[in-house]
């Protein structure tokens, strides 16, 4: 029986410690799956808490799933994962039963469960809890108390301050489909063979003579047009099918015309600004972005495009105030999210495949990528004189040409920045995680000596 419940231990152990990983790389995440329990639960008013919790929870999932692997305090833990799994279980339950949230997030984006199937998980689950749950007063307390408890505090306080720093920055690992190196044309194809939805449509036919309405299929509806008058048709989905990884990615301009296919077919480069709500972006970093923009002038394989899911009204009155000079296009606020999780956040295109991504506090200005560029933009953005718009009034010609320079050349300089910070957060992670197995390596050695 001991063995038994070391193995629920460690299989419980495992699922929180993944369950909490993978909230704590991406805690926005979180915040917005909570955002929307919130909103289905008629709680809106509490939302300004949705990140803090993201971050805690996914702390505390994390944490709880340590101290069961490594055994500290064992009684305590033991009522506490009883209960957490009690309340989730029921919680999903209702889920499940109402829909309220399609999706649970128990596992962020690294696993997408239906609400069944969260709920049939957390059956299972609680299984093994209630092994311990009825084995708790035979598990010894021998252990080191303050120093069990000052591990735990620690462990905490780590993996909260791991959450805070994929906040401000990006998600160490993506788990979206936008991730760097993804095609995105690719994502949004619908491979050959693949099962589509399923619908079942009924037709709805009123009798002259009775005036009675009856239902029918699509292959038994009556073809007696003198006695049956159609009225009505329904469609409900049956069976739902493959759904490409990118299905939603669409950006309108301000007269309604699609520019995705303009964007991923660009042999150039393309910057791509992303807010999904602009009344709350960084406002310095919309305005840094305007060099950006005017960037285009000198640079013929750089374009660059900002968006944004925010009403065009608030739009121009935001331009307006901070004097953006460049204009948006208007996308789904969800899909904007999904991409990038910062507000502004950036991504840089070409081909349609994405070569780098950043928030805004990593996204590097003109002069810090080419300490020349803002002179050089500042010149080839400057009213004409007086004699240049004379010459352009008079058709001499149409604009002048600013082309000095290929953004091609200054790519690797600025993705190999990007690699560097990457490979920074990986050494941060390496080094967490070292601690973590350092100390399960050494708790499972007192555990063989103790057995021995």
């Amino acid at each position: 029986m001991k063995y038994i419940r070391l193995l629920s231990r460690i299989i419980l152990g495992m699922v929180f410690i993944f369950s909490g990983f993978v909230k704590a790389v991406d805690p926005l995440g979180s915040a917005y799956k909570f955002a929307d329990y919130f909103i289905a639960f008629r709680l809106g008013f509490l939302e300004f808490l949705t990140l803090p919790i993201g971050v805690l929870l996914s702390a505390f999932e994390l944490v709880l799933g340590i101290t069961l692997i490594l055994g500290y305090r064992k009684r305590i833990i033991f009522w506490i994962t009883m209960w957490f799994m009690v309340f989730f279980t029921v919680l999903t339950l209702i889920l499940a039963i109402f829909n309220p949230v399609s999706d649970c997030g128990c596992f962020g984006d690294a696993l997408i469960l239906t609400n069944w199937q969260t709920f049939f998980k957390n059956v299972v689950l609680m299984v093994f809890v209630l092994i311990l749950w009825f084995a708790r007063k035979k598990e010894s307390g021998n252990g080191a108390v303050l120093r069990e408890w000052v591990g735990i505090g620690c462990f905490y306080v780590m993996v909260s301050i791991f959450s805070i720093w994929n906040y401000r920055h990006l998600p160490l690992i993506d788990f979206r489909p936008y991730d760097v190196g993804t095609v995105i044309s690719e994502k949004m194809e619908m491979p050959e063979g693949m099962p589509v939805d399923e619908y079942l449509t009924t037709l709805i036919y009123r009798n002259r003579e009775t005036g009675k309405s009856s239902s029918f299929t699509m292959d038994d509806y009556p073809k007696d047009t003198l006695l049956w008058e159609f009225e009505n048709s329904e469609s409900k989905l049956v069976k739902r099918g493959y759904e490409p990884p990118i299905h939603d990615f669409a950006m309108m301009d301000e007269y309604g015309d699609e520019r995705v296919d303009q964007i991923l077919s660009d042999r150039g480069y393309s910057l791509i600004m992303i807010s999904h709500d602009l009344s709350e972006a960084r406002e310095s970093a919309l305005t840094a972005a305007g060099d950006w923009s005017r960037l285009e002038i000198l640079a013929d394989d750089f374009s660059f495009y900002a968006v944004t899911s925010t009403t065009s009204s608030e739009v121009e009155a935001i331009s307006a105030e901070l004097g953006l000079g460049y204009r948006f296009l208007a996308a789904d606020e969800i899909m904007l999210k999904t991409i990038v999780r910062s507000n502004p956040g950036f991504i840089l295109l070409k081909n349609g495949a994405i070569m780098g991504k950043w928030g805004w506090r990593d996204f590097p200005s003109v002069e810090q990528v080419h300490p020349e560029w803002p002179e050089l933009i500042g010149n080839a953005s400057a009213p004409l004189d007086e004699e240049a718009q004379l010459l352009k009034e008079a058709g001499v010609y149409d604009d002048f040409s600013f082309d000095v320079m290929e953004f091609d050349q200054f790519i690797p300089d600025l993705l190999l920045k990007e690699g560097i910070k990457k490979r920074e957060r990986g050494v941060i992670t390496g080094f967490i995680l070292g601690i973590l197995l350092l100390m399960l390596l050494s708790e499972y050695l007192l555990f063989l000596n103790k057995n021995h």
